[in-house]
């Protein structure tokens, strides 16, 4: 029988906004103009880059980043220089904008639910099923599930940066299980990162995957956790 089920963050409850969408909206912050051609082109490199945490991983990261990149999740320090690190191979109109981006990103405005996220975990909640996110992050998201209405339904929040350790490491998703107070042989990890939400099966955990695709692309990608837990 299932007691508990923990979700991942982006790719599985919710989408980070397009990498031109993201763009734009920082540089009509700016009151920065930049011609048509030139503000797809430089969003198609910042999307290369890896720029946009949430969106697509980088085609290469450079070798001064790699180490970086690689414990990005462990502190908010880390995570922004990882980031901001990957938008400065991109050429900008004003050198801020790379943290304006940064900063973008970390707003609720940038992220949507999934279509079926909201009656996904209200359907949960009255099965009695307890719930929690557990992250790679290197930010505060509470506020973002807040903003969209989901907070209500999570009861445990647990962020690498929070605890200085990323997924797969096991201690995340214990630390999950003991906040709400469950067996984690009873619990079912749901992720898009084969790797690291994978890890909860150190532990006992079931785990469910998901495909990291645009909102507007997966209406019904998490319902098939309620047949799991039925």
């Amino acid at each position: 029988m299932t007691t508990a089920v923990l979700f991942d963050f982006s790719g599985t409850l919710f989408r980070i906004e397009s990498t031109e969408a993201w763009l734009r909206a920082v540089l009509d912050a700016a009151g920065v103009v930049l011609a048509e051609e030139e503000l797809t082109d430089t969003a198609r490199a910042l999307e290369w880059a890896g720029a946009l945490p949430g969106g697509a991983a980088p085609v290469r990261v450079p070798e001064e980043l790699a180490g970086l990149w690689r414990e990005r999740d462990r502190s908010a320090e880390l995570h922004r220089a990882a980031f901001t690190g990957l938008s400065r191979q991109v050429a900008l109109p004003d050198p801020a904008l790379h943290d304006a981006l940064y900063d973008r990103h970390r707003t609720p405005a940038a992220w949507a639910p999934y279509p079926d996220a909201l009656d996904v975990l209200g359907a949960l909640r009255e099965r009695g099923i307890r719930v929690g996110v557990v992250s790679n992050i290197g930010w505060d998201l509470r506020p973002v599930f807040r903003e969209h209405g989901l907070d209500p339904f999570v009861e445990a929040y647990v962020l690498s940066y929070e605890h200085g350790v990323q997924k797969p490491h096991p201690r995340l998703f214990a630390t999950a299980c003991e906040q709400l107070g469950v067996d984690p042989r009873t619990t079912l990890m749901v992720g898009d990162e084969r790797r690291a939400d994978g890890g909860a099966a150190e532990l006992g955990c079931a785990v469910h995957f998901v495909d990291h695709l645009p909102a507007a692309e997966r209406p019904n990608g998490l319902r098939p956790v309620l047949d799991l837990v039925s």
